[in-house]
């Protein structure tokens, strides 16, 4: 975690750890890895698919629209989680709060980027939509307590 709290601020240290989840469990070997190896009737194993939700690729088997949602998803994570920290996390004094504010800046900002980058992907509804913001959130619930640390952690508003 020390490499979090030197972070200069609360958004920077939140940006930070989002940036380091999306990259080591969204990339393309672990997703894959996930996929073949943990099952989902076990407790981890439903935890290390939850992380590799913001998953993004360099090549693609399926769709380009789709591939360009994931990626994009993925970029836009990042972007929400900023804006909320950006906005929110400068009223936050004290750890606790800044540990809650980290928190739903990943369950905000996963469920708005599902939702927007569902109307990429080939197909798109709003039944979908509403889905893929419901797994957004559920990656923000069961992952964003590592951001919310993070931000707590942090030395500067």
């Amino acid at each position: 975690m020390a490499l979090f709290g030197r972070a200069r601020t609360a958004t920077g240290a939140g940006v930070l750890a989002t940036l380091v989840l999306i990259l080591v469990f969204g990339n393309e070997i672990y997703t894959e890895w996930v996929q073949r190896h943990a099952d989902v009737n076990t407790v981890w194993g439903y935890f290390l698919r939850i992380l590799a939700w913001p998953a993004w690729s360099i090549t693609y088997s399926d769709s380009l629209r789709n591939l360009l949602a994931r990626d994009i998803r993925a970029m836009l994570l990042l972007l929400f989680v900023a804006l909320v920290l950006a906005v929110a996390g400068a009223a936050a004094v004290s750890g606790g709060a800044r540990f809650v504010i980290g928190w739903a800046s990943l369950v905000f900002g996963s469920a708005l980027a599902a939702l927007v980058t569902t109307f990429i992907n080939s197909s798109p509804t709003w039944l979908g939509a509403l889905g893929a913001a419901t797994q957004g959130s559920a990656y923000g619930l069961w992952v964003g307590w590592i951001v919310g640390i993070a931000v707590a952690t942090a030395k500067g508003k």
